[in-house]
Parts: C-alpha cells; structure tokens; sequence
C-alpha cells in the first residue's frame, strides 16, 4: 500500500519534527526514568517512532481529504482549521493508546499520571498546530508562485499578441500608401510606375520578413530604408531629400523593424513637398541612440491618418521594456530620438 504524502518536504519535516517530538513527548510521559535508563529509552523510543510515524501518514490523509473538500486557495483558513481539528483529535488519541501501552506493559519508570497525559497531550496539540501552519505556509507559496507563473505567461502572451498585432498592423497601412502611389504614378509615368512596382514589391519582401522577430539590426533597417526611399524619391524628386549621418558601430545595434519607414512616412504624410518647398529628412546615428528630424512645413489640410504611426512605435518600445522614443516640436523641426537597444 502506497503511504499518502501530502508534501514533497514530508521526509525533510519528518527528520526536524520526529526527532523532538518523540524525545520530549517521552519525557512529558515518563520524566527522568526516560533518559536514565537505556532499556526504558530504547523501548519508549521503538514504540513511538512507530506510533507517530504512522500518525503522521494518517494526518497526511486527513490533510489531503480536506484539501479536496476545499481546493480553492482562498479558504486556507477553513482548511487549515479543518485540518487541525482533525489531525489535532487523531494525534491525541494516538498519546493516549501510547500512554495505555505503556501503563500495560509496565514500562520501567512509567507511572500512570492524568497530569502528565495533559501534558502530552497539550504538547502535541502545539506541534500539530505548528506543522498545520508549516504546511498552510508552503502550500500558500506555492500557490502564489504558480499564479504568478501563470500571470506572467499570460502577460507575455497577450504583450506577445500585441505586439504582433502592432507589427501586423503596419503591413496593411504601409501597402495602402504605396498603392495609392503606385495608382497616382500610372496615371503620370507609365514608365516610372513600373519601376516602383519592382521597388514596391522588394521592399514589400522585407516588410514580410520584419515581422519575424520583434527587433532587427540597425544596418537592415538602412538598407530597407534606400529602397523605401527610393520609392518616395520616384514620386517627389528633387523635392524630397535625405541625410545620414551614422556612428561607427551603431549599425550592429537594435531597433524595432519598420520604425524608420514609419517615421519617414509621418514626414511625407503630414508636410508639404514642393520643389520651391522641400522637405529634408535627416538621419543621425550615435553609440545608443537615432534621431530622426525634418523641418516643418505642415500641410493647411491635416492628412486622415490611421493613428498606427507614432504611437505603433511608442507602443512596440513599452511592450518591450525599453525606453520610450522621445518627441519633440519646436515649431520649426520635427524631431523623434529612438533608444538604440
């Protein structure tokens, strides 16, 4: 028959418990006659190590009966009194067979004492008391370990999921500017809108492939970014210009992928482009960090926007824990500087 373990730290508490309940509990029982006398020692030991070992297993399927009477852990308190209503009634019938054992063997240095059996009896009670809170302690923890557990997979999942749903957010946002390029372009340059549907369409290649990780290198957002940009240099010329400055090293740091495709599509969106009114954009990589610029000469009519722009950015920096961009205007230049991770 398999004996019911309530607790993997069960033979651990049964080396620190055992030991000092049996010696004091003899003591209680028998007084001084249980320590000077190697006989009266050896069979007072033999016979309770017997009995509260098995009083501890059968408290263990008490314990573990009342905890399917009551599973959820917020009633540790009916369950631990339970518990130690129950396995508190057991011990004590168990030092009183005890005590009768040794009244009907005739235990050298045993008297029969009803005080002393209080006595045990009372000491007892404690030391269940204290191993019912000593199992309630490490019962409460590790519920709190795997709700914590489980709150932290769940949070990481639904950042996870938002995360991907940001990423996934600008594939379609990206595509409806480029199309509505590309529409405008057949009209105007049959020629020219062929070329930007190859460009489109090897710049689209590297959108897909963004979505695969949650961060990429600063050289593979460069290089997208010639590409992109070279589509926005098919439709507006010489009217849109832009300027690099990256730090030696700095390529090798990390960003989330499209961010620089976002805000170069912030700076086309929301400002005039003109020959006699340029918009310039200019990149500057440091140690940790980029910061993105262009001067502003807003549009009179504010550009529907889809709002997945700035604050998809802003919010794939949050869900990764990172520091968050910062941004300013000053009337005159608009600027974002990005945390290079």
């Amino acid at each position: 028959m398999k004996l019911p373990v309530y607790s993997r730290y069960d033979h651990l508490l049964q080396l620190i418990v055992l030991p000092l309940y049996i010696a004091v509990l003899n003591w209680l029982l028998i007084r001084e006659a249980y320590w000077e006398s190697w006989t009266t020692f050896g069979i007072a030991t033999g016979i309770t190590l017997i009995d509260a070992f098995f009083n501890w297993y059968i408290n263990n399927g008490i314990a573990l009966k009342v905890n399917q009477m009551h599973p959820d852990p917020r009633q540790y308190v009916v369950r631990a009194f339970r518990r130690f209503a129950a396995t508190g009634i057991s011990s004590s019938l168990h030092v009183i067979v005890l005590f009768f054992i040794y009244w009907f063997i005739h235990l050298s240095g045993f008297e029969p004492s009803l005080s002393r059996l209080g006595l045990a009896v009372l000491f007892t009670i404690v030391i269940v008391a204290v191993v019912v809170v000593t199992y309630e302690s490490i019962d409460s923890f590790g519920y709190w370990q795997k709700s914590q557990r489980e709150v932290d997979t769940l949070t990481k999942a639904q950042m996870q999921a938002e995360l991907n749903a940001l990423r996934q957010q600008v594939n379609p946002h990206f595509l409806f500017n480029s199309l509505n390029s590309l529409i405008t372009l057949i009209g105007e340059n049959p020629k020219l809108a062929e070329t930007f549907a190859e460009e489109l369409s090897s710049v689209y290649r590297y959108l897909l492939r963004s979505n695969d990780s949650p961060l990429t290198p600063l050289a593979n957002e460069l290089e997208f970014l010639q590409s992109y940009y070279h589509l926005l240099k098919t439709r507006h010329g010489e009217a849109l210009s832009l300027v690099t400055t990256i730090y030696p090293g700095s390529e090798t740091k990390q960003l989330p992928p499209l961010t620089l495709q976002l805000l170069i599509e912030n700076a086309v969106k929301h400002n005039i482009i003109l020959p006699d009114q340029p918009l310039t954009i200019k990149l500057s990589a440091t140690e940790n960090q980029l910061i993105v610029s262009n001067n502003l000469q807003r549009k009179a009519s504010r550009t529907l926007s889809t709002g997945v722009g700035l604050s998809n950015i802003l919010s794939k920096y949050q869900m990764m824990g990172q520091s968050v961009p910062v941004i300013e205007d000053d009337g005159r230049e608009f600027r974002v500087t990005l945390p290079l991770v």
